[in-house]
């Protein structure tokens, strides 16, 4: 044999040169037109699918072997051949295909195991009845119930609205397959309706529509254990204690349990000892500091069987911030107001109306704080202080319309008694620092009694002039003086007689005027105190 055809039998039994017969590839394009002749000829690339024998290399004249271009395929069945003059090749020319193969870690189901799966386990199946082998055994009922949000609280209704992830976790006896059997096919996610689900509701639920959890799907494993999450926004009722409002916390429970199914039919019990907070969103009035899951089992007046259910207690403490600015503080201001009434002046006519005025702004907090409370027996801690402070300005305003009374009292009031004037003119002004106008406390002061000191001349209601000219009268001679006409003496005597009595009037009245002003002083003292005592016992409460 040439040693050219030698050549050419061996390419062909490596797989590099077409098989005889074969023309092109399965395309069934005409081969490639030869190089000029030689003892072989040129060697034309090849265009026929290389998984089928061929490799794709060719060989031109005298360079080597050279990598030819590979074409797109084609796909091979009886709509190829009617696409214009690109038809199938003969079938003693078509290269035969190796299988496809690929490993198991890359091996994915084919769709049609799933609708399968899905015939064959709903075939006859039954969503009504309890999925369980034995009717007398209990099915274990997983309940985990994860916090997102709290949306509302509505004090005056005892309302709690939030937002809640609850997963449901039961074993179907009735929805169990080999997961060999359908392609490896381990979970199916399938509608909740068309499997049994548990009536877990929520006992305390305080929704007026009842609206149960949204309509998702479960998640169904080869075992038989379906997991069923859903969310919810649930308004739960809650038993609202507004003793210490605005540093009041709340315990607002949230009970789980079947309606119709005992504790012999199913066995509910929580997955966690308490709720999931991991994706709770922070609340900006609320403080969550902890939602503690226990399980109780309780038999109602309407059954013997036991009932178990899931209590999810939500433990929350209020944000004080917002309502210490805007109601607390507010209030402290103007309660502090009231005892300055009485160091208003009396002669100004404005102690009434500033008293009257600080009662009606106190009265306008009152009302907001009562429409946001639940009308029960409860006070709350800002109410009592607003009630103690409406009380203590009443009284304030009430001992402010006496003093006034006192203040101006006319001419014709009796004296200061003796132990008014020892206790408030004397000690209690002294106490309260209240002076006379050039008056201080090294000043002469009058002897308790109302008998003036030695070598006071104004404590007999005359004038130096008038003592005076008192005694020239005595002293004067009967027949060298004018003044011997008993006309002109009786008029200079009533004349005295008026002074004398209006001078005395005027201090009675100045002292009745100094016996308000004392009693004003100690009062206003007395009331402030009592402001800073209402306060500080407020935030101690609070604390």
């Amino acid at each position: 044999m040439e040693p050219g055809a030698r050549l050419c039998l061996a390419l062909c039994l490596a797989g590099l040169l077409p098989a005889p017969g074969e023309r092109g590839g399965s395309r069934g394009a005409d081969p490639l037109p030869r190089s000029s002749p030689g003892p072989w000829g040129s060697i034309a690339p090849r265009t026929g699918n290389p998984g089928a024998g061929g490799s794709g290399w060719a060989l031109g004249g005298s360079r080597g072997f050279r990598r030819a271009p590979r074409p797109p395929q084609l796909p091979e069945g009886p709509a190829a051949g009617s696409r214009g003059s690109l038809g199938r090749a003969p079938a003693a020319a078509r290269p035969l295909r190796a299988p496809l193969r690929v490993s198991p870690g890359c091996r994915a189901a084919p769709g049609r195991f799933a609708y399968k799966l899905l015939h064959d386990l709903f075939a006859n199946y039954s969503s009504a009845l309890r999925p369980v082998e034995d009717t007398d055994r209990a099915l274990n009922v997983t309940l985990k119930v994860t916090l997102a949000q709290i949306i509302d609280m509505d004090e005056r209704n005892q309302v709690l609205t939030s937002y809640l992830w609850v997963r449901q976790t039961w074993l179907d006896a009735h929805l169990t397959w080999d997961k060999d059997e359908y392609g490896g096919i381990d979970i199916i996610r399938i509608p909740s309706s068309y499997v049994w689900r548990p009536d877990i509701i929520l006992y305390n639920n305080a929704d007026e529509h009842f609206g149960g959890s949204m309509e998702t799907n479960v998640v169904l494993r080869s075992d038989g254990h379906i997991t069923w999450d859903s969310p919810a926004i649930t308004k739960s009722s809650c038993k609202v204690d507004v003793s210490y409002f605005p540093f009041d916390g709340q315990q607002c429970s949230l009970t789980f349990g079947s309606w119709t199914y005992n504790g012999n039919q199913i066995d509910l019990r929580n997955q966690l000892d308490s709720g999931d907070l991991t994706d709770f969103v922070e609340n900006v009035e609320w403080e969550v500091l902890g939602m503690p899951a226990t399980r109780n089992v309780i038999t109602y007046g309407c059954c013997s069987e036991p009932y178990p259910d899931v209590t999810y207690t939500l433990l929350l403490r209020r944000r004080a911030s917002f309502y210490i600015f805007n109601l607390l503080l507010p209030c402290i201001m103007v309660s502090f107001l009231a005892p300055l009434g009485f160091y208003l002046p009396a002669d100004s006519g404005e102690k009434v109306s500033l008293g009257v005025t600080v009662l009606l702004a106190l009265t306008v907090f009152q009302l907001l704080v009562a429409e946001s409370m639940p009308p029960s027996e409860s006070v709350p801690l800002i109410g009592k202080y607003y009630i103690a402070t409406m009380t203590m300005i009443t009284a304030s305003t009430a001992l402010t319309i006496f003093i006034m009374n006192v203040h101006h009292c006319g001419p014709g009031a009796r004296p200061v008694p003796p132990w008014a004037r020892r206790l408030i003119l004397h000690h209690l002004a002294r106490l309260c620092c209240v002076y006379e106008v050039g008056e201080s406390c090294k000043s002469p002061r009058r002897a308790p009694g109302g008998r003036a000191a030695p070598g006071d001349a104004r404590a007999a209601g005359e004038s130096p002039g008038e003592r005076r000219a008192g005694t020239e009268v005595r002293g004067c001679p009967w027949d060298h003086c004018l003044c011997h006409h008993d006309a002109l003496l009786s008029n200079v005597g009533y004349i005295a007689g008026c002074f004398r009595r209006h001078r005395a009037n005027q201090r009675r009245t100045g002292e009745w005027k100094k016996v308000a002003k004392v009693m004003d002083r100690f009062f206003m003292w007395v009331f402030f105190l009592m402001v800073f005592l209402m306060s500080v016992l407020v935030l101690g409460n609070a604390a």
